[in-house]
């Protein structure tokens, strides 16, 4: 299965969903995963350079790759159960090249206007490469949500003005936690480091509900943090 991890804003935390969606797979399901950077920061490599070096850490598999890399990951995934890819728009024609291949697309998220305002041009990216390759489930996923009881208005606004448009978006969210920041800084997973915290808890339902929700096309269950 290929999985896009991208879209078309920086710093909504696509990285950090991709490491930990392949540190999700690989230990918690006990599959085989291949990370793939079309970063131009390179921090998803950079996280595997960390982790890899760290002998308490399974090691996980990554390659960068740029451009038109549909052909490179037809062939990878024949030799892995789980192909991760980590694009943003930096690298437009590699974003289209995973869209028109994968099965899957996490399309992350804040919850502000400058994010919101991506919303048009992905939504069009989205159902043109629908065109050529039907079965690509995409999910928008909202990130670095507030907790507080008081900002939920926030993210009930963004849900709204995504709702205008074709892609789906997925129940669960992910709010804003220091434990992202400092588990990436260590080549780590939030998984790993708080395996029962609230972040982990949230990562998991996302993953499982989307997978799930791939593989058998049906509504995703409701949950909520505090």
């Amino acid at each position: 299965m290929i999985i896009l991890v991208g879209g078309e804003k920086g710093g909504s935390g696509k990285s950090c969903i991709a490491q930990n969606l392949a540190t999700y797979l690989a230990i918690d399901k006990m599959a085989t995963i291949l990370l793939v950077d079309c970063d131009i920061q390179g921090t998803t490599a950079d996280w595997i350079k960390l982790r890899n070096n760290n002998l308490s850490a399974l090691p996980i598999d990554c390659v960068q790759l740029n451009g038109k890399i549909r052909n490179h990951l037809l062939g990878y995934n024949s030799q892995y159960e789980y192909i991760i890819v980590d694009c943003g728009a930096q690298d437009l024609l590699a974003l289209r090249s995973t869209l028109s291949t994968a099965d899957v697309a996490l399309l992350p998220m804040r919850p502000k206007r400058r994010d919101l305002k991506t919303l048009l041009h992905l939504d069009e990216l989205v159902n043109s490469c629908k065109m050529v390759n039907p079965q690509l489930a995409a999910h928008i996923v909202f990130t670095q949500c507030p907790s507080q009881p008081n900002q939920q208005s926030r993210v009930n606004d963004a849900k709204q003005t995504a709702s205008l448009y074709d892609i789906p978006i997925a129940t669960a969210i992910l709010h804003e936690r220091h434990i992202y920041d400092d588990s990436e800084e260590s080549g780590l997973s939030v998984i790993e480091i708080e395996p029962k915290g609230k972040a982990a808890d949230e990562l998991r339902y996302l993953f499982s509900s989307v997978l799930r929700s791939n593989n058998t096309q049906s509504p995703e269950l409701s949950i909520h943090y505090a």
